[in-house]
C-alpha cells in the first residue's frame, strides 16, 4: 500500500496506466457516478464481493458454496486440543496469552476465513471474498474508497442490532487502542470511516499509495459493539476474561482456565440462513481441551477425550497410532490434501545480534543444520526439504530470472546485487544423511567463519578478534514435542562442533511467548507467513516498516524488500503481480534470515469416526469445524460398545 521506493521503467509506468483503463467489468455491474460536466464519469463497480482484479467465481444468486453439503445435519459435538496455557479472552492485544479462537465470535462485512480459522472463505478460490455483514459494496475502479451497504438484519448475540456505527466505532478502536504496528500502517492508509446511515458504511483511502489491501482489509476488520465497550469501559489493549457479545454463528458457552474452553452454536444466529453460511456450521458444540504437553495430548485422544486430533508430531504419526481404537476401525487415521504453500518454518536469526549481520555467519551456521540425517533419523524420512516461501506454487523461482520478472528486478537499479540477476535462486546446502556431522560442511563453516573474522582457539572456542565467544541460545517451549526437543538438540551439537557455545533452552509457554514478543532470543525456531498474493500484509510481515513486530521474529530490514514487495502491490495485472511475487520469493531466499526447516503436502488427521465430510476437499481448507458434520449413529454404535462414553 505505500508508494514504490523506486522510479519505473517507462514499460512499467505504461502498464500501470493501462491497467486503470482495462479492469474486467464483465461479471459485476456498472453504474455511473456523478462527475462535473467537464470530466469523464467515473466508473462505479458494485458487486456481491470482492477480488483486486474484479474476477469473482460465484454468481450474486449463488445458493451455497460448492464444496459444502448444504443439506448437512446441524447437532452434535467436535472437541479439539490445545497446548500449554491461556490467560485471557482477548486475541486483539499483546498482554497475555489468549485462549482458542478467541476472535471465533466476531465477524466482518466481508467473509474472508472461517471463524475457527485453518481455511479460507470460499476455500475453492483464492483472494475473493464474499458479503456477510455486508450484502454489497460499491467503489471507483481506481479505488479510492469503497461503501458498503450492510444487511439491517445483522444482530449481535445479545439480540442488539449491528450496526455501520459498530463498524465505524470498531475500526477506530484498532487505530486507538490495537497492537501499534497495525494501526500505523492502517492509519496511514485509510484516512476516514464515515456511517452514512445506520446500514451504510464508507471508507476513505490516502492518495498515491497502492490500492492494494484497502478494500480487503477494512472489510475483513472485526466488528464490535459499541454499546458494550462504552457501558463496561473495557480496553481492546487489556488482557481480561470477560469478552465483547459477537455477532457470529457460535457464543462462548464456557471456560476452565488453562483447562477448557467450550463455544456453542447460537440457535438465534441472525445469518444461519445466508447462502454464504449453507452447509457451515454444523455442530452445536466446538469444544478445546488444554494439555501441558503433547504427550499428554495424544494419550487422552486415545481415549476420547478429544475426538479431532491434525497431528504434526512426525514420530506420532509413523509409530503412535497402533492403538485399540485404531485397530478396531473406532478411529480414522488419513492424509488431506492441501492447496495452501506450506508454512515457512526453520531456525530464525535475531538480526539485531551484531554478529548474526554478517551474511557469512549465517551461512556457516546454516551449514550446521543436517535436514537429511534429521528427517530419515527423527522424521522417519515423512518430510520434504523446504526451499522457497512459495512451495510448490508457480510464484517459486528455481533457476536465474528471466522475462517480465528480470525487467521488474533490473528496474530496482544498484538495490539488486548482480548475483540475483544472473544466478539460480538461492537453494538450501545438502547433507549426508548418513551421519548427523557432515565433514565437508563443518569445513565450509570453518572457512566461512574465519573469513569473517571468526577463530577456533587451543581449546576449541571459536572467538573474534577481541576475544569474545561466540554464543547462540535457543528457546524451546516445553508444550512442545520431544521429536522437536531431539531436533534441536542435534543442530546445537553441530554447532557446538564449530566451537560454539550453543544450547538450547526449554522454558513454559507463557516465557517463551514472552521472549517471542520481545526479540530475546539468538535464534528461534518460528514461522513466516507463506503468501499466494500480493497485499499490504506483506510489508506488515517482511518489510522494514515491520522489524520491530512480532510478526517480523528476525527483525528484517531490507530496502530491497521492501521494493519488490511495492512492484507486487502496484502491479497493474495478474501476470506482473505473479513475476513481482517470484521476484520477492526471490530476494527474501538471498537475504536468508532463516534456515528452512521442512514440510509436508498433506495434512494429517485422525478423528473419532463419528464425522462426515465432503467428497472431495477444497484447496485452501480441510473444514473440521466449518463443514464437517455429525453422525448421531455411529455415536451410538461406538458408545454400545464402550468405546466412547
Amino acid at each position: 500500500m505505500m508508494c514504490s521506493l523506486v522510479a519505473r521503467t517507462p514499460r512499467f509506468a505504461s502498464m500501470l496506466r493501462l491497467s486503470m483503463l482495462s479492469v474486467s467489468l464483465s461479471l459485476l455491474g456498472v453504474v455511473q457516478s456523478g462527475a462535473a460536466e467537464d470530466e469523464a464519469p467515473a466508473a462505479m463497480i458494485e458487486a456481491h464481493g470482492y477480488s483486486f482484479y474484479g474476477d469473482l467465481s460465484y454468481e450474486p444468486d449463488f445458493e451455497h458454496l460448492r464444496y459444502v453439503n448444504p443439506d448437512a445435519p446441524k447437532g452434535g459435538a467436535i472437541s479439539i486440543s490445545a497446548q500449554g496455557t491461556f490467560d485471557s479472552m482477548n486475541p486483539f492485544t499483546r498482554r497475555g496469552r489468549a485462549g482458542a479462537f478467541s476472535s471465533s465470535i466476531y465477524e466482518s462485512l466481508l467473509e474472508t476465513s472461517e471463524p475457527f480459522g485453518g481455511g479460507l472463505v470460499p476455500a475453492d478460490a483464492y483472494g475473493e471474498s464474499y458479503g456477510l455483514l455486508a450484502h454489497s459494496l460499491e467503489y471507483p475502479e481506481t479505488k479510492e474508497r469503497v461503501i458498503f451497504h450492510m444487511r439491517p438484519e445483522a444482530r449481535f448475540s445479545d439480540g442488539t442490532p449491528l450496526t455501520a456505527h459498530d463498524v465505524v466505532f470498531s475500526h477506530n478502536l484498532f487505530l486507538e487502542q490495537g497492537l501499534p504496528s497495525y494501526a500505523q500502517a492502517v492509519s496511514a492508509r485509510v484516512i476516514d470511516a464515515e456511517a452514512l446511515d445506520d446500514h451504510t458504511v464508507k471508507f476513505t483511502f490516502a492518495d498515491g499509495i497502492s490500492r492494494r489491501s484497502l478494500i480487503d482489509q477494512v472489510g475483513s476488520t472485526p466488528v464490535f459493539s459499541q454499546a458494550w465497550y462504552e457501558e463496561t469501559g473495557a480496553r481492546l489493549d487489556e488482557s481480561r476474561m470477560e469478552i465483547s457479545p459477537g455477532s457470529g454463528p457460535y457464543v462462548l458457552h464456557g471456560l476452565e482456565v488453562n483447562r477448557r474452553i467450550t463455544y456453542r452454536r447460537n440457535p438465534d444466529y441472525w445469518g444461519a440462513d445466508l447462502p454464504i453460511n449453507r452447509g457451515r456450521h454444523n455442530f452445536d458444540e466446538i469444544r478445546v481441551e488444554y494439555f501441558a504437553d503433547g504427550a499428554a495430548a495424544f494419550e487422552a485422544f486415545k481415549t476420547g477425550e478429544y475426538t479431532f486430533r491434525s497431528e504434526n508430531n512426525s514420530r506420532q504419526w509413523a509409530t503412535g497410532y497402533d492403538f485399540p481404537a485404531i485397530n478396531r476401525g473406532h478411529v480414522v487415521r488419513t492424509e488431506l490434501p492441501t492447496g495452501f504453500a506450506p508454512t515457512p518454518t526453520g531456525f530464525v536469526f535475531n538480526l539485531e545480534r551484531s554478529f548474526l549481520q554478517d551474511r557469512r555467519v549465517r551461512d556457516a551456521i546454516s551449514l550446521a543444520w543436517n535436514f537429511e540425517w534429521t528427517n530419515e533419523t527423527l522424521q522417519y524420512g515423512l518430510f520434504q526439504q523446504r526451499v522457497s516461501f512459495t512451495q510448490g506454487t508457480r510464484f517459486q523461482p528455481d533457476g536465474p530470472p528471466e522475462g517480465l520478472e528480470l525487467e521488474l528486478l533490473q528496474s530496482l537499479g544498484d538495490l539488486v546485487p548482480e548475483e540475483i540477476l544472473t544466478e539460480p535462486a538461492r537453494m538450501p546446502h545438502s547433507s549426508n544423511p548418513a551421519r548427523l556431522v557432515d565433514r565437508s560442511n563443518v569445513r565450509r563453516a570453518s572457512a566461512l567463519l574465519q573469513e569473517a573474522g571468526w577463530e577456533v582457539d587451543d581449546a576449541g572456542v571459536l572467538r573474534n578478534a577481541e576475544g569474545e565467544r561466540m554464543s547462540i541460545e535457543i528457546p524451546v517451549s516445553t508444550a512442545g514435542s520431544a521429536t522437536m526437543d531431539s531436533i534441536i538438540d542435534a543442530f546445537t551439537q553441530n554447532l557446538q562442533g564449530l566451537g560454539i557455545d550453543a544450547r538450547f533452552q526449554r522454558i513454559d509457554p507463557a516465557q517463551h511467548t514472552d521472549r517471542r514478543r520481545n526479540r530475546d532470543y539468538d535464534m528461534i525456531f518460528d514461522q513466516y507467513a507463506a503468501f499466494m498474493d500480493t497485499g499490504t500484509g506483506l510489508h506488515q510481515r517482511y518489510g522494514s516498516e515491520a522489524a520491530d513486530d512480532v510478526f517480523n521474529p528476525a527483525g528484517l530490514r531490507s530496502p530491497l524488500v521492501d521494493a519488490v514487495i511495492d512492484l507486487s502491490l502496484d502491479a497493474p495485472d495478474p501476470e506482473t503481480r505473479d513475476a513481482a511475487l517470484m521476484a520477492l520469493d526471490r530476494v527474501l531466499r538471498w537475504e536468508h534470515f532463516i534456515i528452512p526447516a521442512w514440510y509436508n503436502d498433506v495434512v494429517w488427521v485422525a478423528y473419532w469416526d463419528i464425522f462426515e465430510r465432503p467428497e472431495e476437499t477444497p484447496p485452501y481448507s480441510t473444514g473440521e469445524l466449518d463443514f464437517w458434520w455429525f453422525n448421531s449413529e455411529r455415536l451410538d454404535e461406538l458408545r454400545a460398545v464402550g468405546a466412547l462414553r
